[in-house]
């Protein structure tokens, strides 16, 4: 593919970071990636890996010269390094994100963008359970979204400069505004993972079963609310502290949701079961319809060989 920056500054080195820098490597999209990461221990483990071509000591070093410039870090952690890169940005750089809030994200960063630089907020939809410079992988964007959270200023050829090694990095690409992305993502990611937490944290107090029970004879829906649950906790708190209105008003309505199961259960109200298993029935086969999981047998999931 052709190469759509030429310097691209990676700021945070986990999963995400680490999956762009071997999508872009992988298909020749940056003439040179550096990359900075808080600890010394992950900026050794990230030039013993080798997919940055340089590794800094500072996020100010990393950004210099750099036409992109990418914040890999916690949500919480987004303001003070915006105002450390801030007077190292070029003219003429992008700067963008991959938060999972986007309101919080865009008045935090923006008073440090100067002007002449071009400050785009960004998600990608995609993840796995696992964090750490060693867990990012090429594919890791294939088929998943990312979404453009372009504010009032943002220069449009930059945006579609962006848009465009998204998509070469195999993402779908589509633009929204911070206030909707963050009650979209309440919808879809921030309230799941907090009942996920809430779920094993009920197992773990529910001492009538026990540990070995509860690990032994884990069924596919415990076993998937762990996988959510074995999330990067640090990103995961200063979601729920950095989207709070959104997440609330969401688990509310889950509130409600549950009280009603509640009772249909309670008053033996097969009729209201049936139907509102229905509908959510047909929830999972939209997803499966646009492409975003499979409908194999057992979602996918590799069995472990035995010997």
């Amino acid at each position: 593919m052709t190469q759509i920056y030429e310097r691209v500054a990676l700021i945070g080195l986990g999963l995400i970071a680490g999956s762009m820098a071997h999508a872009m490597r992988r298909d020749g999209l940056a003439g040179e990636i550096v990359g900075y990461a808080k600890s010394a221990e992950t900026r050794a483990t990230v030039r013993e890996l080798g997919f940055c071509d340089r590794v800094t000591e500072s996020a100010a070093a990393a950004v210099e010269n750099a036409d992109l410039v990418v914040l890999c870090v916690p949500v919480g952690a987004m303001e003070a390094v915006a105002k450390e890169i801030g007077p190292a940005l070029r003219p003429g750089v992008t700067v963008s994100d991959v938060g999972s809030v986007k309101r919080t994200v865009v008045d935090a960063v923006g008073p440090y963008i100067p002007d002449g630089a071009h400050f785009i907020p960004a998600h990608p939809l995609a993840g796995t359970e696992h964090s750490g410079p060693r867990s990012g992988f090429a594919e890791l964007f294939e088929d998943r979204y990312t979404i453009l959270v372009p504010v009032p200023d943002s220069d449009r050829a930059a945006v579609d400069r962006l848009g465009d090694l998204w998509r070469a990095m195999g993402a779908l690409v589509e633009e929204m505004d911070p206030d909707h992305h963050d009650l979209v993502l309440a919808v879809t990611s921030h309230t799941p993972h907090l009942i996920a937490y809430t779920m094993v944290g009920v197992a773990d107090d529910l001492r009538r079963v026990t540990d070995s029970e509860v690990i032994k004879y884990s069924a596919a829906g415990f076993r998937d609310f762990t996988r959510i649950a074995a999330s990067d906790p640090v990103m995961w708190r200063d979601v729920f502290l950095n989207n709070k209105e959104a997440t609330l008003e969401i688990l509310g309505r889950f509130t409600e949701e549950l009280f009603a199961l509640q009772r249909a259960i309670r008053q033996g109200d097969g009729d209201h079961l049936h139907g509102y298993f229905t509908r959510t029935r047909a929830i999972r086969r939209g997803i499966i319809e646009a492409g975003q999981d499979t409908d194999a047998p057992d979602f996918g999931r590799v069995k472990a060989r035995k010997g």
